[in-house]
């Protein structure tokens, strides 16, 4: 009863704890004398009370006498089964008297209380950073140690939480225990699911108060007031180079080391991070979990959808400082800021010849390698560029998506419908500069020079 009614009449005169029972209140005052006066024989270990003694000694010898009944799992101490009973009867009987928030172990609510009372009454000694919860604490200070308890039996790797053990296991086991009830996709992690969750209901509960921006998760937030603060506390040891978070500076540490350690097994490709892995396996299931409300065209990748949705609200968030054009998508108006400056990163090694644009190169290498990577299914021609044998496969199916809009005229392809639109307004963008003559196209003109100087 005093669970429900919370009556705590023995309290201690050293710290003012409360209890509910005189027993508890002895084994609390040891905690202050220090005294254990139960001792393990086979380890001398020692205890405050008899039955933590009990207790420990099933470590040595393993015994779990008390059994769930319904599913057969077996504790060490009879207070462990009946909070693993309240799995199955959904009981919560401890309830928060500010926000009616109930739990299944009292312990959870106690921690629950400090999110309102903004109580954190452990502190690090090192640096002096609190925290609401014992656990918490523990595992702060390995970061100042350096230790990591907890080691994986096949392949060595140490860390310094038990939870992160079990999930790096299931890279082994190839174990997905938390799967999403609306697509069937599993999950080897209860947190992964609770995000995946956000892709079907559209939910971003945290907000930025800079520039309103919505995140499905509290640290994409935290990382991204960031950028507001220009704050980068995470520096690379070998290049001094800073980041924004934790992650993003291991991911960076792994392009001076070369390693990438998440394979996929059904063609062995490697990657540096488990995200591009997980993006890089949508291409062999076909998966595509991102879909577009408005015409419900799915995608492989979040950032996709994003960049798609800007399509049918034509927003374009990325205005170049030059000449005020805008563009959806930053990495568009980056590579239209080489326009006005001149830049041209991207260097062929094998004739030095340099481009705006990485794609480009690519394309150009071939030009040197003779490679030409996509071929028609119908006479197998073979192209060097994908937009070469989109064009050519409208040869054989005589699509011509492109049309007029002043005489309804339709075209395979844009080069083409622009030189018609010329034939209705007249223009002739490309003159000769020795003799002024105009043309509707550069190819004409190419021609018309060489006549010019005799050429053939």
């Amino acid at each position: 009863m005093n669970i429900h009614t919370r009556n705590k009449p023995y309290s201690c005169e050293v710290c003012g704890s409360s209890f509910t029972q005189k027993l508890h209140l002895t084994t609390h005052l040891k905690i202050h004398t220090s005294k254990k006066p139960f001792t393990c024989e086979l380890c001398s270990k020692s205890f405050l009370g008899q039955e933590h003694l009990n207790k420990h000694h099933q470590t040595h010898t393993r015994e779990k006498p008390y059994p769930c009944k319904i599913c057969g799992t077996s504790f060490t101490n009879s207070s462990s089964l009946i909070r693993h009973r309240r799995i199955h009867t959904g009981e919560k009987p401890y309830i928060c008297e500010i926000c009616s928030r109930s739990f299944s172990r009292i312990g959870t609510l106690h921690k629950h209380i400090r999110i309102h009372t903004g109580e954190k009454p452990y502190s690090c000694n090192v640096c002096w950073a609190s925290f609401t919860q014992k656990s918490t604490l523990t595992t702060h200070i390995r970061r100042h140690t350096g230790e990591k308890p907890y080691a994986c039996e096949i392949c060595s790797k140490s860390f310094a939480q038990k939870k992160h053990l079990n999930q790096h296991i299931r890279t082994h086991t190839g174990e997905k225990p938390y799967s999403c009830k609306v697509c069937g996709n599993a999950f080897t992690q209860n947190l992964a699911l609770t995000r995946h969750m956000n892709i079907h209901t559209g939910d971003k509960p945290y907000s930025c108060e800079v520039c309103g921006s919505f995140f499905t998760q509290k640290s994409h937030l935290t990382t991204h007031l960031k950028i507001h603060t220009g704050e980068k506390p995470f520096t690379c040891e070998i290049c001094s180079k800073s980041f924004l978070g934790q992650g993003h500076l291991n991911k960076h540490h792994r392009t001076h080391t070369g390693e990438k350690p998440y394979s996929c097994k059904i063609c062995g490709t490697s990657f540096t991070d488990s995200s591009s892995l997980i993006r890089h396996r949508r291409i062999h299931t076909g998966e595509k979990p991102y879909i577009c409300e408005i015409c419900s065209r799915s995608f492989s990748r979040i950032g996709t959808l994003h960049k798609h949705i800007r399509i049918h609200t034509g927003e374009k968030p990325y205005s170049c400082d030059v000449c005020w054009a805008s563009f959806t998508q930053k990495s568009t108006l980056t590579t239209h800021l080489r326009r006005h400056t001149g830049e041209k990163p991207y260097a062929c090694e094998i004739c030095s010849k340099s481009f705006s644009e990485k794609n480009y190169l690519n394309q150009h290498i071939r030009t040197h390698t003779g490679e030409k990577p996509y071929s028609c299914d119908v006479c197998w021609a073979s192209f060097t560029q994908k937009s070469s044998l989109t064009k050519h496969i409208r040869r054989h199916t005589g699509e011509k998506p492109y049309s007029c809009e002043i005489c309804s005229k339709s075209f395979s392809g844009t080069g083409q419908l622009n030189i018609h639109i010329q034939t209705h307004t007249g223009e002739k963008p490309y003159s000769c500069k020795i003799c002024g003559t105009c043309f509707t196209q550069k190819s004409s003109l190419t021609k018309h020079i060489k006549r010019h100087s005799e050429e053939k």
